[in-house]
């Protein structure tokens, strides 16, 4: 399962049986609690059957960490409290990119792209996460 994490939205994809096609599942709208976030996303990964997270890191297009970098450290730390399933991190400097000129590709109109980009740049992560693994 890959995460996307953002301040407001958490795009979630996941893979399918074999790990060869990520596919995107949803984009989850934060509460504002951390930990009601990271419980839904444990509850979630549990009913999947999910055994490892792929945690987007926004890095700096000089690939350094920044603010950014350290909200999604600290999201991951609140959710590895309420799951034991382990977190890689991928960095994901380009893939809301990606994933806002696939959707212009596939003519998505802008109001209906805000409600899937997330899940989709979570997607890419996976995909291309699976993909370094071959």
């Amino acid at each position: 399962m890959a995460l996307d994490v953002g301040d407001v939205r958490i795009g979630i994809a996941v893979s399918d049986l074999m790990g060869i096609i990520a596919n995107p599942l949803e984009t989850y709208v934060r509460k504002g609690d951390a930990n009601k976030d990271a419980q839904y996303i444990a509850d979630l990964a549990k009913s999947r059957e999910v055994s490892l997270f792929i945690s987007g890191l926004p890095l700096g297009l000089d690939g350094r960490e920044n603010e950014q970098t350290a909200k999604t450290r600290n999201f991951i730390e609140v959710l590895t409290r309420h799951t034991d399933v382990p977190v890689k991190y991928i960095d994901e400097r380009f893939t809301t990119i990606s994933a806002e000129r696939a959707l212009i590709q596939g003519n998505v109109r802008r109001e209906d792209r805000k409600k899937v980009i997330d899940k989709v740049a979570a997607t890419i992560i996976l995909q291309n996460y699976l993909d370094s693994k071959r």
